[in-house]
């Protein structure tokens, strides 16, 4: 039986032969004491907390998340073109007892059965809104489009000073990165609009990753964003999570498997959900398997994390691939 590690390299690379499928994320040990610098976002319904950058967040009860506030009091960014006068990058912490226990997880990982892995979230398009809501960062790609260079170069400059501390103190050989780019249907930005504002920062960010010992990027979008794979083969990305059925993942990859795997195709909005059963869960995990089958897909909640909202979804759908597994291989 291959490796966790090593089932996954066979599974996305060109011509493999892995012996089962891969169980969602369980090829990433996630090092989540590196994600102190990230901010300060509320984790439990009814608390407003503010994150380093300054934007309030809102965890409603009732709702799935915390959410930013965008109303004129709350607003970081009020007027694009003097963005410099609102915003103040955050200084990345640099105490070693603060990298410390990171640092003691990433050491601990048994990396010949999984890749120690970092994580990042909100990425470089989701920052832009979170400082000034959708609509202001919708319109200042068209209406100050320098302006909103200035700020993406300013927000891409924080990541790669996270960049710089964790692949010194941690060394870790995966990132799991977080920007969602689109909706259920359609992503939020044209193909032509993305490459001219985002894949440069992207670029630089994972290449700075693979220059310094990260093997693998696997990068979550949950979403509609088949129309920016090439770019995401451009910038680095391994492995696209969370992407949703509306991609036509079996068409995704017969036209680029060998360069970028795909994790998702099980809506978490569809299955995880406070009625879920296990009926359910295997009727979707099945279509998912049989669909996209077994080479360069990683059957997979398309949540960003692992876990579900709702106790056992996630461990259901684990049971349900190991089913599929031995159905299938």
């Amino acid at each position: 039986m291959l490796t966790k590690r090593r089932n996954f390299i066979e599974t996305i690379k060109k011509g493999g032969n892995p012996d089962r499928f891969v169980k969602q994320f369980e090829f990433m040990d996630l090092i989540m004491e590196a994600s102190f610098p990230m901010g300060d976002m509320p984790w439990e319904p009814g608390l407003i907390s503010k994150d380093a950058w300054g934007v309030t967040w809102n965890f409603k009860e009732g709702q799935m998340g915390a959410f930013p506030m965008h109303d004129d009091d709350h607003k970081v960014v009020k007027d694009i073109t003097r963005w410099k006068e609102y915003v103040k990058k955050p200084v990345m912490p640099a105490d070693d007892a603060l990298w410390a226990p990171a640092a003691a997880h990433g050491e601990a990982v048994d990396r010949g059965e999984t890749y120690a892995a970092v994580f990042w979230a909100p990425g470089v398009f989701e920052m832009t809104h979170h400082l000034m809501g959708m609509e202001d960062a919708m319109i200042a790609l068209y209406e100050e489009p320098e302006s909103l260079r200035e700020l993406i170069g300013c927000i891409t400059e924080h990541e790669l000073d996270y960049a710089r501390e964790v692949t010194r103190r941690v060394k870790p050989d995966a990132l799991f990165h977080h920007d969602d780019w689109g909706s259920g249907v359609t992503s939020f930005l044209s193909p032509d609009m993305f490459k001219e504002f985002f894949l440069p920062a992207y670029k630089e960010i994972y290449g700075f990753y693979k220059a310094n010992g990260v093997e693998l990027i696997v990068h979550h979008s949950d979403s509609y964003a088949a129309n920016l794979v090439p770019f995401m083969i451009e910038m680095g990305v391994d492995v696209w999570q969370g992407a949703v059925p509306a991609n036509d993942i079996p068409g995704l990859i017969g036209q680029y498997g060998g360069q970028m795997a795909f994790m998702g195709e099980i809506e978490s909005r569809v299955l995880d959900v406070p009625e879920w059963t296990p009926e359910a869960a295997a009727a979707e995990v099945e279509r998912a398997c049989r669909k996209c089958g077994k080479y360069a897909f990683i059957p997979n909640l398309t949540r960003g994390l692992p876990g579900s909202a709702f106790p056992g979804i996630y461990e259901e759908v684990d049971r349900q691939i190991d089913r599929m597994s031995k159905e299938m291989f």
